[in-house]
């Protein structure tokens, strides 16, 4: 195999970077919105299989931001998808809960008819049809509420503004389940190579949390005298909707891949230690 990581530097592709053998690239080496580069990209590196972590991934800005975001969730992957076919091509695509507009009480499965209520949600699902559509060798992935040692995330910003302050104030009307995105990364490691596994998957830590919740456990794993507060979404004004339920059902992929998936909070305290340790 001859694998290309796009979006090397966010949380996912970082945690890749330190189990697989690939090329990793992000937008300064390769714009995958440029369907020319991309080709003559994949065609001087003999690319055989391609994971896909790039994504406009700001979903209050995508509601600001709607043409960006189908740029790069749906138009470049529309350009991905092209180039897998031409060049014959394993295509391992990440995708998210926003698919699902949350009104469920039950968890979400693969046959479950996606109704995004935002413009990041709905980038995301017009880029999974954009594969799903073009007659090629792949599998989507949708994850959720993914966090790491990498970049940018809940967990980071609550351990950070809990030793800043005695309190704060988070949602707990909107659920779903924390995943940690090196528990992902192992998953997609195997994944990419067996092209028995085909279509769209669900994977996210097992367990069931809102954002109260998480955001306690990281205060009380880390020991830190901070109160966390609850509040409903509606004292937290946000210019995207939020899906209010969305757990994802993963019988899928354990039954198709044989993989044990970590407890949500177990893999927190992975997470936490790693940051701690430096």
């Amino acid at each position: 195999m001859n694998i290309l990581v796009t979006g090397a530097h966010g949380q996912l592709g970082s945690e890749l970077n330190t189990m697989i053998d690939g090329i990793f690239t992000d937008v300064d080496e390769l714009d995958i919105t440029n369907s020319e580069m991309l080709s003559g990209f994949v065609e001087r590196h003999t690319i055989t299989h391609i994971i896909n972590c790039a994504a406009y991934t700001q979903v209050d800005n995508a509601e600001r931001e709607k043409e960006q975001a189908f740029f790069i969730n749906r138009d470049a992957v529309k350009n991905l998808a092209n180039v897998a076919r031409m060049h014959n091509i394993r295509l391992v695509h990440i995708s998210t809960d926003f698919v699902f507009n949350g009104s469920k009480n039950t968890p979400y499965t693969e046959d479950d008819m996606p109704d995004p209520i935002s413009a990041y949600g709905a980038s995301k699902y017009e880029g999974e049809r954009a594969i799903v559509t073009s007659d090629i060798d792949y599998a989507i992935v949708r994850t959720s509420w993914l966090y790491s040692t990498y970049g940018n995330n809940f967990v980071k910003t609550i351990a950070r503004l809990a030793k800043e302050k005695k309190s704060l104030r988070v949602v707990y009307d909107q659920v779903g389940t924390p995943t940690y995105a090196n528990d992902l990364a192992q998953v997609l490691s195997k994944i990419v190579g067996d092209s028995s596994l085909k279509g769209v998957y669900h994977y996210s830590n097992e367990g069931v949390a809102s954002w109260y919740d998480f955001a306690k456990a990281i205060v009380d794993i880390m020991g830190i005298a901070c109160t966390i507060e609850p509040v409903v979404s509606s004292d937290y004004p946000a210019l995207a909707k939020r899906p209010a339920y969305s757990v994802l059902d993963k019988s899928k992929i354990k039954k198709q891949l044989a993989v044990s998936i970590p407890y949500w909070r177990d893999s927190l305290q992975q997470c936490l230690n790693r940051l701690h340790n430096g």
